[in-house]
């Protein structure tokens, strides 16, 4: 019983680690004066290293925290948010998408997601994540909708990659 409560104090210190991780890649994405969306998309994948290492439990609570604090704690609440609602989840979630035994429902939900996402940040956050758009942009929300989801599929073509490559890096069988 020893050996298993040693396991989950280091699981837990793991996620703390990686939470803080993540948050500091967050801070840097707050005061970079570009590349915002880039860094937030790196601290997400403390996440996902979490999952790998020790489950989705995990890493979840990694995701969990770190949006958290970075809500409280980061002076750009629009990088928070896009942490909390999709690049900090995503890397977690992706793997229990890919357990579907259908392609086309495995993509569908993916897309859905990303899209459902997009709306939330166009319509509803607009202010926070994007406040001077282009006049072009605003003008053409197809193309916005589009573009994204093409940029959306390489994200994940290489996300899935990197975990490919880090599940052997590891040494884990480990699913996300």
């Amino acid at each position: 019983m020893a050996r298993q409560d040693q396991k989950k104090t280091v699981y837990t210190a793991l996620g703390g680690v990686m939470a803080a991780g993540s948050l500091a890649v967050l801070w840097l994405a707050c005061t970079a004066p570009s590349g915002r969306v880039g860094l937030t998309a790196a601290a997400g994948l403390f996440p996902m290293a979490a999952t790998l290492y020790a489950g989705r439990t995990a890493g979840y609570l990694c995701w969990a925290a770190a949006s958290l604090l970075g809500l409280f704690l980061l002076p750009d609440k629009g990088v928070a948010l896009l942490f909390l609602a999709f690049l900090g989840l995503y890397p977690v979630v992706k793997g229990r998408l890919e357990t579907l035994e259908r392609r086309t429902l495995e993509w569908g939900l993916k897309l859905s997601w990303f899209e459902l996402t997009l709306s939330l940040f166009w319509f509803v956050l607009q202010s926070m994540f994007l406040p001077q758009a282009p006049e072009w942009l605003k003008n053409s929300t197809l193309l916005l909708y589009l573009l994204g989801s093409l940029i959306f599929v390489m994200y994940d073509i290489g996300l899935s990659r990197l975990i490919g490559f880090l599940r052997v890096r590891i040494g884990t069988g480990r699913r996300l």
